[in-house]
């Protein structure tokens, strides 16, 4: 162990020697250093300048010590000491000069030539009666200014490289480059954890998810026990692609992988691999795989991998490079090709798998696609569990209850429900998360903010409220509607109102669960006709979603006996870039018609249902109205139990409780003319079915 730290801090030693000493901050420090000699160098070197009557007047007081001719240009004139005590020059009775400076001259004269100055002086001499002996005469020297000539010639070039190489390193390192310059943009960006980053996280961190850990068990096995493996002959799959919906936990469950294995970990964006440089992808991928290889046994984790691994020939730019592809087919050799990756596993994470390239998903490069979905009740209350450890809750708090509350979420937004929930509770100064911050979380995450401060008319808010309990109405008193947990009338979002649902869990539809599902949708249409005679633009969300359930019905589900079994759906995504459709123009006329068809048929269904029952209609309105928010014990009290009540026999009491808050804020509503907008999908489009 002694010797293995020694080698590790070698290693360090010997990446630090080999980088660049050139650093930014060196570029400030010698040129603060430079100007400080020069001004150390160069100051008083001239201190004033003298014309000929001053000099005449030096001459005639005998205070003049010796004159220097430099380069033919101008004098220097040195005084003689005992003169600046004199007190005829007060500005240099305290000068003093640098030890490692020559002696400074007094007083500089500039003059037109040589002679001329040498006649000035001469006369003056004679004017101020010098002898022989105390005559001055002129010392001529030629001298270099080597700094001046380094400063004004040689250090622009320095300053130029300088920034030059300062600016290259800032590029190279904004372009990806790994090794900090710019012929580093082809290394790879992948993260690397290894021994001394290890990834803590395990499988008990990942709740649900059983089928998926099943699968992915089996590489971890290997990484640990090969040879249990290779004694028989069997080779492990070189690649694993988790596909599944946005916050499932994909990303999660690698790095799960590679914290059981515990071996090193690579981790990396399809997104990292393209750049706007030709060849940039491919050469990441050649010295990614070549860094894996180095560290075999080890997992390589491409996130996203759709934005390199789409299907080839399918680019709008038709004939052009694309950079996207070279990027793949550097991919697909180097996960198959004649190369060896021994050791090497490929763990790959994707929502768009029907895109991907088919020559990535065939064996021999991910062999295995394992789906991980949203999660189950079970998996929920498995995944509540866990965003709950660091929760302070209250004592003999239901986990399963919030489990029953949230179908159709996923892993991440179960998190973000636990997160607001702590966030709500310490808005509200509490010591202790309860029961009712999270019944107000999820409410928040399915319909947005509450809208406080919106002021409506009361004709608009009557109008809303037979809205909504239109569609209580007659999704409480159809067989195969999903069963209604709470309606309000109190803005959230973009919703003037909403009605929240909880749909069974089942894995396929009926055509009589989606036609008793359109005709609740049309509900708040319908009631809107019937009781005030007049219909709104409040119906707009609802009139998409039916239309697109009515024409999936028709072309995608085979449900309409003109159309007959015909499926029009493209599950492979071949069809992206095509510019005819699969059908006839015919065919699409008769596709409109059957889609109306049953649209009609679902809206007569509801005007039926809400015209036999408008007494319980009016009086689940006038209570809307009243409290702002009803509930499922509210419906059965006017409207009878209902067939189905199994669904909500669990969750109906308990949010009674959660609604009273609510009803009691008193928010105003939106004003009817603007859409109303659903909370999320409901159960018939997207399977969350939380609200409409």
């Amino acid at each position: 162990m002694a010797e293995s730290k020694e080698t590790l801090k070698s290693n360090k030693n010997e990446k630090n020697n080999g980088k660049s000493w050139f650093n930014s901050s060196w570029l400030f420090a010698i040129l603060l250093l430079t100007f400080i000699v020069f001004q150390v160098l160069t100051s008083g070197k001239y201190t004033q300048k003298a014309g000929q009557r001053e000099i005449e007047e030096m001459v005639m007081h005998h205070d003049i010590e010796k004159v220097i001719i430099v380069n033919e240009e101008q004098a220097e004139i040195y005084l003689i000491p005992d003169s600046l005590k004199s007190g005829r020059y007060p500005d240099f009775a305290e000068q003093r000069s640098f030890g490692l400076q020559p002696p400074k001259p007094q007083f500089y004269h500039t003059f037109g030539t040589v002679e001329l100055f040498q006649k000035f002086f001469e006369e003056a001499q004679d004017k101020a009666g010098y002898t022989e002996e105390q005559r001055i005469y002129l010392d001529y020297q030629k001298r270099k200014d080597y700094l001046g000539t380094f400063l004004g010639v040689i250090l622009p070039f320095i300053l130029i490289a300088a920034l030059w190489i300062y600016f290259m390193r800032r590029m190279s390192a904004g372009a990806g480059g790994g090794a900090g310059n710019i012929f580093s943009v082809g290394k790879s960006k992948a993260q690397i954890f290894d021994k001394d980053t290890h990834i803590k996280i395990n499988f008990n961190d990942v709740a649900g998810l059983e089928e998926a850990k099943t699968e992915v068990m089996e590489i971890v096995d290997f990484l640990k026990n090969p040879k249990k493996y290779t004694s028989l002959g069997g080779k492990i799959p070189k690649g694993a692609l988790l596909v599944g919906p946005p916050g499932t936990g994909k990303t999660l469950l690698a790095k799960a992988v590679a914290g059981e294995a515990n071996v090193p970990f690579f981790s990396i964006s399809g997104s990292d691999f393209v750049e706007m440089f030709v060849g940039v992808g491919a050469s990441r991928v050649r010295d990614l795989f070549k860094q894996a290889k180095e560290k075999a046994p080890c997992i390589v984790f491409i996130d996203e991998i759709d934005a390199v691994g789409r299907a080839r020939g399918r680019n709008p730019n038709f004939g052009a490079n694309d950079e996207r592809e070279n990027t793949l087919n550097q991919l697909l050799t180097e996960m198959d090709g004649f190369g060896t990756n021994s050791g090497v596993i490929i763990l790959a994470a994707t929502n768009r798998a029907d895109i991907l390239d088919k020559a990535l998903l065939r064996a021999g490069r991910f062999d295995r696609q394992i789906h991980v979905e949203l999660p189950d009740l079970k998996e929920r209350e498995a995944i509540f569990r866990v965003h709950l450890r660091p929760i302070k809750l209250e004592g003999g708090f239901d986990i399963s209850f919030l489990a029953k509350q949230t179908p159709g979420f996923s892993g991440a937004d179960i998190a973000n429900v636990c997160n607001e929930a702590a966030l709500i509770a310490a808005r509200r100064n509490k010591t202790v998360v309860e029961k009712q911050d999270f019944l107000d979380a999820i409410d928040r995450i399915i319909g947005g903010l509450e809208k406080k401060n919106k002021i409506i008319s009361m004709e608009e808010k009557r109008t809303i409220a037979y809205h909504e309990a239109g569609h209580a109405t007659v999704s409480w008193l159809l067989e195969h509607a999903s069963p209604l947990l709470k309606v309000t009338i109190i803005p959230r979002g973009k919703a003037l109102g909403a009605a929240w649902y909880l749909p069974e869990e089942r894995s396929i539809s009926t055509r009589e669960h989606i036609l008793d599902e359109l005709a609740y949708a049309l509900g708040g249409r319908a009631a809107e006709e019937l009781v005030i005679g007049k219909i709104s633009t409040g119906a707009l969300s609802d009139l998409e979603k039916v239309t697109k359930q009515a024409y999936a019905m028709v072309a995608y589900f085979g449900m309409s006996d003109e159309v007959g079994n015909m499926s029009y759906y493209d599950s492979s995504g071949q069809s992206e870039y095509g510019f005819t459709k699969p059908y006839s123009e015919k065919t699409a006329e008769l596709i409109d018609h059957e889609a109306k068809k049953i649209v009609e048929e679902s809206y007569l269904k509801a005007k039926e249902v809400i015209s036999s029952n408008i007494a319980g209609l009016t009086q689940l309105a006038e209570q809307l109205l009243e409290k702002e928010v009803i509930f499922s014990e509210d419906l059965e009290r006017i409207f009878g139990k209902r067939r189905g009540e199994k669904h909500t026999e669990a969750a109906a009491p308990e949010a009674a409780a959660a609604g009273s808050s609510e009803g009691e804020s008193g928010a105003a509503g939106k004003p009817a003319v603007e859409p109303e907008a659903p909370a999320v999908p409901s159960s018939e489009t997207s399977d969350t079915g939380n609200g409409e």
